[in-house]
């Protein structure tokens, strides 16, 4: 058969169609209720981090130097919270605080204590970006140094504050502003966060691999630089 003379040919294009499909029911509900028991198993994890935060000014050993206070581990569940999430590196932070509080520390050390959230908040973000930081020895020790520089500077601000108001015991004038907030809190307060984030990195590296809820950080450095993905 021939087309009649003089009538365009119309090509329709090719349209692929895709049929949408929605998930079933049960797996709808399976998922709901691992979200519901990853969100219980954080939280559970979060109050265990504060209570122990709270506890451990009570009662681990401490040196009080003036304005300046080293108490054993204090920083560990802070650490261990950033590995987690920023969310409960910011509760465990503020939980830690009032355990200061409560172990009748002075308004100064309570004020450091709280300043914790800064560089808590800093870390456990970089963490949940790039967790991969930790997994090798210079990542995890350049993490640790810078960490611990926010984490040193925002405790000497919060001291900068009481020396300036005259709010710190005499012996701390005694001693003047070189020695008693640069040496003391900003140096002191940068190896004490050393020594606490490699007791948490000790800690972290059996528990983060096998933790049942959603975690920034997995793998650790381990003992001869190797992770334990790798051991």
């Amino acid at each position: 058969m021939t087309k009649p003379a003089g009538l365009p040919i119309i090509v329709l294009p090719y349209v692929k169609t895709y049929e949408l499909t929605t998930p079933a029911p049960a797996e709808k509900r399976k998922c709901s209720a691992l979200t519901r028991e990853n969100k219980l198993l954080t939280t559970i994890v979060a109050a265990l981090l504060c209570a122990i935060g709270i506890v451990i000014p009570m009662f681990c050993p401490k040196i009080v130097i003036g304005p300046a206070s080293f108490t054993l581990a204090s920083h560990v569940p802070v650490f261990l919270a950033m590995f987690i999430s920023p969310g409960v590196a910011a509760a465990v932070a503020l939980g830690t605080t009032l355990g200061f509080f409560a172990a009748g520390f002075p308004l100064v050390v309570v004020l450091r204590a709280l300043s914790h959230i800064v560089f808590a908040l800093i870390g456990s973000f970089w963490l949940k970006k790039q967790p991969q930081v930790l997994a090798f020895y210079g990542g995890a020790v350049g993490f640790g140094l810078l960490t611990g520089v926010v984490h040193a500077a925002c405790e000497v601000l919060v001291v900068t504050f009481f020396f300036f108001g005259d709010q710190l015991s005499k012996a701390s004038y005694t001693s003047g502003y070189f020695v008693t907030v640069l040496l003391l809190v900003g140096v002191g307060g940068l190896v004490h966060s050393m020594v606490d984030y490699s007791i948490s990195l000790t800690v972290w590296k059996p528990l983060g691999r096998t933790a049942r809820f959603p975690v920034s950080v997995k793998n650790v450095l381990a003992l001869g630089g190797k992770t334990h993905s790798e051991a």
